[in-house]
């Protein structure tokens, strides 16, 4: 999801250096139920500890509203 978002982000600023549209929040889609809950919710757990820098990066673009995520049903 980290490296997903980040490509989001690079697209989107190409976008508005060339003028090109307003680009709006976009979608990012998983198929992770787990990694969806774990980067929308704001809390601590334990158990995730491991979890480096790219949760906090996927989660600070969640909460500034530049991404959205939904799961992939298909």
């Amino acid at each position: 999801m980290a490296s997903t978002t980040c490509e989001l982000m690079w697209i989107k600023q190409v976008l508005q250096e060339l003028k090109f549209c307003e680009v709006q929040q976009m979608q990012l889609y998983c198929d992770n139920q787990e990694a969806l809950h774990i980067a929308s919710n704001p809390v601590f757990h334990e158990r995730i500890k491991h979890i480096e820098v790219d949760l906090h990066f996927v989660r600070e673009k969640l909460m500034a509203k530049e991404i959205s995520t939904e799961k992939n049903w298909l």
